[in-house]
């Protein structure tokens, strides 16, 4: 009995390839493999999936290969395409520690142990093991901020935005929140502060000047209706020249002489002074609180060095109100974030280990001496990867925090400067070079300025990975 085929014609011959039947290619001997780790189901779709490419590849006149050996090498190829996680490591060259891009902070290994332990069992996320009741899940990392910030409360939420936005929907609700024009910032993905706030369904007050803004402009705009005066800290960009700003101590006499609550919005939210290791200094929450604000939020994912959360410390009653507001619910975090978070805050214990231990201060206070002598160690295996297309140069760089976090400051640091070897069609040259790295089994990004492909080092913690898959690199024709 013969085989049932499938005829293929080429619209620009005569001849006709003939495709197996799908249930006679599955009895392909290494498919039986395939069948076994992955199911006869998946493995059916993607032979379907493949006949599929070959007819419309034969129908636009195109070689088709319909070997046995070639379907299933493209069988293969297919199923692991689908497999191939779309979240994945990269190295991150560009000189942006915190890439908003890509992730921003790294976990601290205790972190990930920490998830590892407690996500592969039950836990006591919402249960009181002491009193055998149902628990709140805050109590995981309440003492933790409220031990290292001086705070009465804490609560934790899943990002600053959304610390933002509970905090004004809480506490001011259909009435007024006075905030300075300077201060009205737009962050990454259109956040705006004036946004937020008719969010959260107050009513924003601006006062002062976008440079210049005093005490009596805050004095002058209260009122019956007024229900919060807040702070935001302009993380992401900087004015300078003829310019004032009321300090939070200030706004905080005033909110208190006016019997109403002050808050101030942090962002970046560094919880130890990076002036320690040579880094510019970030305001603290410790800091904010002790001037006399009663409300701080800020990110757990910026220079804190933890996961994704929005964090709010504070006054007790304030904090209370806020957690009993219907959206802190839908913007609580999960299980896998409290762990993270309680690892990374835990870490804060050790001031003095702390290079060693938080990946994103180790990085930020790298010494740049550091990153050039891994230049010099990389430049041979570099220069014969590239090849003669390509002129490489060790070169001075300036790193950046990230993220918003003081975007006026550049941390020195050190790299390649890659160009193409003729000015003809440069900047192709460059393209390709940065479009192959990012096709290595682990991508790797830089940044094309000034007309040359920059590789910062300040990120590159694994060099024998970095150079291992140098090998791979495959660089397409230039267009």
């Amino acid at each position: 009995m013969t085989q049932p085929v499938e005829s293929v014609v080429h619209r620009s011959q005569a001849k006709a390839t003939r495709l197996p039947s799908v249930d006679r290619f599955l009895k392909h001997t290494q498919l039986a493999a395939l069948i076994a780790q992955h199911g006869h189901r998946f493995v059916v779709e993607a032979a379907r999936a493949v006949f599929a490419l070959r007819r419309e590849a034969a129908a636009a006149g195109g070689d088709v290969d319909v070997s046995d050996e070639g379907l299933v090498a493209s069988v293969q190829e297919h199923i692991a395409q689908r497999l191939a996680p779309r979240l994945r490591r990269l190295i991150n060259l560009t000189g942006t520690v915190l890439h908003t891009n890509m992730g921003r902070a790294l976990l601290a290994p205790e972190a990930i142990a920490h998830i590892g332990r407690t996500m592969a069992a039950p836990n006591n996320l919402e249960y009181d093991v002491d009193s055998g009741e149902r628990g709140d899940r805050d109590t995981l990392v309440e003492n933790l901020l409220c031990e290292l910030t001086g705070a009465e409360a804490a609560t934790v939420v899943n990002n600053n935005a959304a610390a933002v936005l509970l905090t004004i929907a809480a506490l001011a609700a259909g009435r007024e929140v006075i905030v300075s024009r300077g201060e009205l910032v737009e962050i990454g993905g259109a956040f705006r502060m004036p946004d937020v706030m008719a969010s959260a369904g107050a009513r924003m007050v601006e006062v002062g000047t976008t440079n210049r803004t005093h005490p009596r402009d805050y004095q002058q705009a209260i009122n019956a209706d007024t229900a919060l005066l807040m702070k935001v800290h302009t993380s992401n960009y900087a004015i300078e020249g003829f310019t004032a700003a009321v300090s939070e101590s200030e706004m905080a006499k005033i909110a208190r002489a006016a019997g109403v609550p002050a808050a101030s919005d942090l962002g970046s939210g560094s919880l130890i002074d990076l002036s320690t290791w040579g880094l510019p200094r970030e305001p603290l929450p410790q800091d904010m609180l002790r001037k006399g604000i009663d409300v701080v939020t800020f990110s757990g994912d910026k220079l804190l060095g933890g996961p994704q959360a929005g964090l709010i410390v504070g006054k007790r009653e304030l904090v209370q109100k806020i957690k009993k507001h219907p959206l802190k619910r839908a913007l609580r975090v999960s299980k896998l974030v409290l762990a993270a978070l309680e690892a990374t805050l835990a870490i804060y214990r050790h001031p003095e280990q702390l290079t060693q231990r938080l990946p994103t201060l180790r990085l930020l206070a790298r010494d740049p001496g550091e990153m050039l002598a891994m230049a010099q160690r990389l430049e041979a295996t570099m220069r014969s990867a590239l090849g003669t297309r390509y002129v490489i140069e060790i070169v001075s760089l300036k790193s950046q925090i990230g993220s918003g976090s003081l975007p006026v400051d550049r941390l020195p640091s050190a790299g390649f400067a890659i160009r193409a070897a003729g000015e003809k069609r440069a900047g192709s040259a460059l393209n390709a070079l940065a479009e192959a790295l990012r096709k290595l089994p682990v991508p790797v990004v830089g940044r094309i300025a000034d007309g040359a492909l920059l590789l910062d080092l300040r990120c590159l913690e694994d060099e024998a990975e970095f150079i291992s898959q140098l090998g791979e690199l495959r660089i397409g024709e230039i267009a």
